[in-house]
């Protein structure tokens, strides 16, 4: 009897050698490439890559065959895709209506305000990302801020400005003496 040759596909790399890829192929595959599975690749690339990009973008649709409108439409609709590279640290105010009636702008204006930035923007250093979302689904904690995944409740803009601003301040001296 003739030994059986062992047969090792080879997983074929993105042209542009980014390996990241090659997990969002996976997801993909997972989901054997169907229209469907749109939101689940989406949530996948972002999970991944950090952010979306255009080029991230083309890329899901020309690979689930979707029209890109559509691909574009889904990722602007969820608040969790963001299409620039976030800080180290993102802070996540909820501005709906509950948390807009309890005070969340005043959250978003003290924090502007102590770091200089507006919602929306990353501090130049790449440390802290302000982010506004429609809705988080916690109106009764409102108003709700989600601080680096963390859901707090029933939040005043002093003590999210002095949580920020704690979490920002460790991370600096932990980069400073990483690099002494």
């Amino acid at each position: 009897m003739a030994a059986k040759k062992k047969v090792t596909k080879q997983v074929k790399a993105h042209p542009s050698g980014d390996e990241r890829y090659t997990s969002l192929d996976r997801t993909m595959k997972r989901f054997k490439y169907e229209k469907d599975s749109l939101l689940e690749v989406l949530i996948s690339a972002q999970e991944v890559f950090g952010y979306i990009s255009e080029d991230l973008l083309m890329y899901i649709s020309s690979q689930l065959k979707v029209p890109m409108s559509q691909v574009y439409g889904v990722a602007t609709f969820y608040h969790l895709f963001t299409f620039e590279p976030l800080g180290e640290h993102n802070c996540i105010i909820c501005t709906g209506t509950a948390c807009h009636v309890k005070g969340a702008d005043r959250i978003v204006d003290a924090l502007s305000e102590e770091f200089g930035m507006e919602a929306g923007e990353t501090t130049a250093d790449g440390m802290f990302s302000l982010i506004i979302a429609r809705c988080v689904g916690s109106c009764g904690l409102a108003p709700v801020v989600v601080l680096d995944g963390q859901v707090h409740g029933k939040e005043t803009p002093e003590a999210v400005n002095k949580r920020v601003l704690e979490v920002v301040t460790r991370s600096k001296e932990e980069l400073a003496m990483e690099a002494a």
